[in-house]
């Protein structure tokens, strides 16, 4: 088992929580794991992304060069988009498609969509709709992280599990409201992807 993995996003959506969770995931499944971590400009609203390296072998480097990860995985389209060199050409791609608009010469939606959505396995939708149904709003990481588990080599009760670890502290609220979110991702990304 395998899987290099791009997280991406802006400052405060939740990217580490999910790179948190998935190494908590993978360490009690008795996985390797390395991660790095770039934050951009280390505030709210500047770019944040993660290099996060799972395997069932040693792994030398913590992080992943172009053209060689298994999956980019962010929390919003433009930010993807940035990291779709790293993506290797069988890759996934999974994204919301809720724009965080930080910069003023934000490109045009629909050409990041239509770049986006030439990679030929991209899983992309309204996270934070689907968040805010299920859960709050504040849980789009999670609906993010349903939506690719099924790309990450990781059973997904070890997953739930890292939640409950990583939210232990906040309650069983937060708890159950976190898990209803990444079930419901989950859902999606199974419907919209034919797994």
């Amino acid at each position: 088992m395998k899987s290099d993995i791009i997280l991406a996003g802006v400052g405060g959506q939740g990217i580490l929580s999910i790179a948190t969770i998935l190494g908590a995931a993978a360490l009690a499944d008795n996985l390797h794991l390395k991660q790095a971590e770039v934050h951009g400009m280390s505030q709210r609203g500047g770019d944040v992304m993660s290099c996060l390296r799972i395997s069932s072998s040693p792994i030398s480097s913590d992080l992943i060069p172009r053209g060689k990860a298994d999956m980019i995985v962010s929390l919003e389209p433009m930010e993807a988009l940035r990291y779709i060199q790293w993506l290797k050409p069988e890759g996934w791609v999974v994204t919301n498609t809720t724009p965080f608009v930080n910069i003023p010469d934000y490109p045009e939606e629909q050409e990041i969509m239509d770049a986006l959505g030439a990679c030929e396995r991209t899983v992309a939708f309204d996270m934070d709709t689907v968040a805010k149904d299920v859960a709050t709003v504040r849980a789009s990481n999670m609906v993010l992280l349903g939506a690719a588990a099924p790309f990450v080599g990781i059973p997904y009760e070890k997953i739930e599990d890292g939640i409950r670890t990583v939210f232990q502290s906040k309650g069983e609220k937060v708890i159950e409201s976190n898990l209803a979110a990444f079930r419901a991702g989950l859902a999606r990304s199974r419907a919209v992807s034919s797994i």
